[in-house]
Parts: structure tokens; C-alpha cells; sequence
């Protein structure tokens, strides 16, 4: 039986997930990684991407994230987020709409808001692809 750790994942807008699992995964800065039980003290910067937690049943959480800051002290993760919504929590058709809105946006940028624009344009396609790998799975939240 694999051991467990406490995940608690929190943003700027309060907590959004606490409980026990086996593992999660996230989108470091250098390429995603993941922590399991015993994993030494880390510090790490996280990106855009998903989140994956899998709970002790086994089923895996899904969370789309900005970006942020993940701690792992004694069997303890601590994710501090930028943004972090379960999948289950985003309307698929509202990250389509909002894709297409920052893809037009990114294509009428200047030169100086391109980068804001790609970022945005990042946000709106994790969202998306997030969203979409929720649909008709049994647990997404």
C-alpha cells in the first residue's frame, strides 16, 4: 500500500482543495514532476498547466492553474497558486469562448502587449484542454 501525503491547494481567492492522496503532479517551470510519499523537502515554481492529485481511491482530481509556488515538508504538499479550479468547476463552452477571444486579442496586439496577450492566450487553452479532459470521466472532482 503506497503511503500518503496532505495536499492542500490554496489561491489568492481561499482554499480550493484539502484531503489526503497518494500523489500529485504539476507543471514545474523545468518540466512537470511529481510527489509521492517521503519525497524530500522541496521548494519548486510551478507553470501553466494542469494539476493532477491522485486521492486514495486511486481516481485522479484535475485542476487548471496559472502558475505558482509548491512546498513538500514531511508527507505535507502545499501548492499556493496563482488561479487553481477543479475541472469539474469549468464550463467548456465559456474556456472555448474565452480561447477564441484571447487568440483574437493576441492577434491584434502591439508589440508591447504581445507577451501579456500569449500569456492570456496560455491561460485560456489550459482551461480548455482541462476542461475537455473532464468530460465523461467519471471523477473530476
Amino acid at each position: 500500500m503506497a503511503g500518503k501525503i496532505f495536499v492542500d491547494i490554496v489561491s489568492p481567492n481561499g482554499s480550493v482543495f484539502q484531503g489526503e492522496a497518494t500523489g500529485i503532479r504539476a507543471p514545474g517551470t523545468e518540466g512537470s514532476f511529481e510527489v509521492l510519499y517521503n519525497h524530500a523537502p522541496m521548494l519548486a515554481a510551478f507553470d501553466i498547466g494542469p494539476i493532477y492529485v491522485t486521492v486514495t481511491d486511486g481516481s485522479k482530481i484535475v485542476f487548471a492553474t496559472s502558475g505558482g509556488f509548491l512546498e513538500v515538508l514531511d508527507n505535507r504538499v502545499t501548492v499556493l497558486a496563482e488561479t487553481a479550479e477543479p475541472a469539474s468547476g469549468i464550463d467548456v463552452e465559456r474556456a472555448k469562448e474565452s480561447e477564441k477571444k484571447a487568440l483574437a486579442a493576441l492577434q491584434a496586439a502591439s508589440p508591447e502587449e504581445r507577451t501579456k496577450a500569449e500569456v492570456a492566450l496560455e491561460r485560456a487553452r489550459n482551461r480548455a484542454r482541462v476542461a475537455l479532459s473532464s468530460v465523461g470521466s467519471k471523477r473530476s472532482s
